[in-house]
């Protein structure tokens, strides 16, 4: 299986993969987060992207003090200084997270930090099974999801409809 917790297959991947292994390394994403354990997950890993999916990428932090986390990131350099950054205080699972979105050339980005080891959030938990059920079910199965994404319908509750899960959320943990 590939190491997901790394970006380095993408640089082998289809040419969306490839551009945004091209994008997250000449920003050095990865290096500047790196005392969060940055995984990108989502539907680009795993091939299953439309145009206008984004890069998720998964991070954590104790959040105690959420302005440090904004900070280091601002200082970083990760945000260029011209680009609009959108952030929200939500609670996922009863976690406190922060997202933040902002673009970079043409990828919109989309940092989701929770005081959660990156491995046990459900973002990279829902991208392994997905992933698993993809290489089961083959290419027909994923043209089918590409198509419902297409369609507007979200990555889990797409799985969900083609698997019948009752709560493709849940469910999709379970797989």
């Amino acid at each position: 299986m590939i190491d997901f917790t790394r970006i380095d297959y993408l640089k082998d991947g289809n040419e969306r993969q490839r551009r945004a292994y091209e994008v997250l390394r000449k920003y050095k994403v990865f290096e500047k987060l790196n005392g969060c354990s940055p995984i990108l997950t989502g539907t680009i890993p795993i091939g299953i992207d439309i145009e206008t999916s984004d890069l998720d990428i998964i991070c954590e932090d104790d959040l105690e003090y959420e302005e440090d986390f904004l900070e280091i990131l601002a200082l970083s350099g990760l945000i260029p200084h011209d680009v609009e950054v959108k952030v929200e205080n939500i609670v996922v699972d009863g976690k406190k997270s922060i997202v933040i979105n902002f673009m970079l050339e043409e990828f919109p980005i989309e940092i989701f930090v929770q005081n959660t080891p990156t491995v046990e959030q459900n973002a990279y938990r829902h991208m392994i099974a997905e992933y698993k059920i993809l290489e089961e079910k083959g290419e027909e199965f994923k043209q089918k999801i590409i198509e419902l994404k297409k369609k507007g319908i979200k990555t889990e509750p797409a799985f969900g409809m083609l698997l019948n899960l009752e709560n493709p959320y849940e469910d999709l943990l379970k797989w």
